[in-house]
C-alpha cells in the first residue's frame, strides 16, 4: 500500500477538479492557496508525472491528471459509501434482533405474530432465521433462539413460552369417519414427518405406543418438514400429528380439527433463550417481553 499517495494529497486535488480552481478548494478545504498548491506538487512528486497545466489560467489537469482525477473520484466515492454503511449498519444494531426458531415454528407460530410486535416497536427490525438443521442454536448474531425440548435450556437467560402437546389432525371429512377414536387411526393415511430422533420430536410410533395402540395398518405419506405435511393434511390427504405451535392456529380457524380424546403430552414444551451477550440489548429485552405476553394464552396464565 506504500504505493498509495497520502489520502490528504488525493482529497486536495479531487476538489481542486470538482471546482476548477485551487482558490475554491482552499477554501471548502479550510485551508490557504498556497497550501493546495504545494499540496498538488507534493502529489505530482508522488506519482512521477505533472497533473497540472500552469501555463494556462486558471491551471486545468493534464491527461494523467484527468486520469488520476477519475480513479480518485470513484474511489473516494465508494470509501465513503462503505463508511455510510458502517454507520447505518452501526446505528441498527441496537434496533433490530435476530431471532432462530424451527421453520414450522416461524411459519405458523411466530410470524403470524410479528404485526403485534411491530405495532409495539415500530422501531425494532426483527430477523427470523430458520436453520436448515430445523435445530435453533446460538450462532454468531443470533439473540434469541425458541426451542422444543422437556427441560430449560441452560446456555442463556430461558423462559418458558407454553407446554407443547400432540394430538392427530386432519380435516373434518379425514376425522369424522374415526368417530372419536383413537384406536381406528390404524386403518388411516398417516402424514409423517422426517425428524432425527436426537431433536426429541415425537412421531407416529412414540405416540401409539404412548396410546397403547398397535402398529398402524393404512398407508402412509412421509414428508421432510411440517409445511409439507401441514399442506397435506389441509389437502385432505391423512391425518397428521398436530402440535400447538403448528397447527393449534389452523385448528381455531376451522381449517383442521383435532382427533376428539386424541391428545397426549409428553412433558414437552417450548422455551425462548436470551444469548448471554444479548441480554442487555434493548431491543432484545422488548423482544423477551413481547413474547412472553403473546405466549400468555397458551401457557393458560
Amino acid at each position: 500500500m506504500d504505493r498509495l499517495p497520502p489520502l490528504r494529497l488525493l482529497t486536495i486535488f479531487d476538489a481542486v477538479q470538482r471546482l476548477g480552481s485551487m482558490q475554491l478548494a482552499a477554501a471548502e478545504m479550510n485551508v490557504t492557496r498556497p497550501a493546495v498548491s504545494q499540496a498538488i506538487r507534493a502529489l505530482e512528486d508522488h506519482v512521477g508525472a505533472r497533473l497540472m497545466d500552469r501555463g494556462v489560467k486558471p491551471a486545468v489537469a493534464t491527461e494523467a491528471g484527468q486520469r488520476l482525477a477519475q480513479a480518485t473520484r470513484s474511489g473516494l466515492a465508494q470509501i465513503a459509501d462503505a463508511v455510510e454503511e458502517i454507520r447505518h449498519a452501526a446505528g441498527l444494531a441496537e434496533r433490530q434482533v435476530t431471532v432462530s426458531c424451527t421453520l414450522g415454528m416461524a411459519t405458523y407460530w411466530l410470524m403470524p405474530r410479528l404485526a403485534d410486535f411491530y405495532a409495539r416497536h415500530s422501531d425494532i427490525m426483527v430477523n427470523v432465521q430458520a436453520p436448515p438443521s430445523d435445530l435453533p442454536v446460538f450462532a454468531t448474531g443470533i439473540d434469541i433462539a425458541l426451542r422444543y425440548g422437556a427441560k430449560p435450556w441452560p446456555d442463556g437467560a430461558t423462559e418458558l413460552l407454553f407446554p407443547e402437546r400432540i394430538c392427530p389432525v386432519g380435516t373434518s371429512r379425514v376425522i369424522a369417519p374415526l368417530g372419536g377414536d383413537p384406536g381406528r387411526l390404524r386403518e388411516a393415511t398417516l402424514i409423517h414427518v422426517r425428524v432425527p430422533q436426537s431433536y426429541g420430536w415425537a412421531g407416529w410410533p412414540e405416540y401409539l405406543a404412548a396410546r397403547g395402540h398397535i402398529r398402524p395398518r393404512g398407508q402412509k405419506q412421509v414428508f421432510d418438514n411440517y409445511i409439507q405435511a401441514v399442506q397435506a393434511a389441509l389437502d385432505g390427504r391423512g391425518v397428521m400429528l398436530g402440535w400447538r405451535s403448528i397447527t393449534a392456529a389452523l385448528v381455531a380457524e376451522g381449517r383442521l380439527v383435532d382427533l376428539p380424546n386424541g391428545g397426549c403430552d409428553f412433558g414437552t414444551a417450548y422455551w425462548a433463550t436470551c444469548a448471554p451477550g444479548s441480554q442487555d440489548k434493548p431491543a432484545a429485552s422488548a423482544f423477551m417481553q413481547w413474547i412472553r405476553e403473546a405466549s400468555r394464552p397458551e401457557r393458560g396464565d
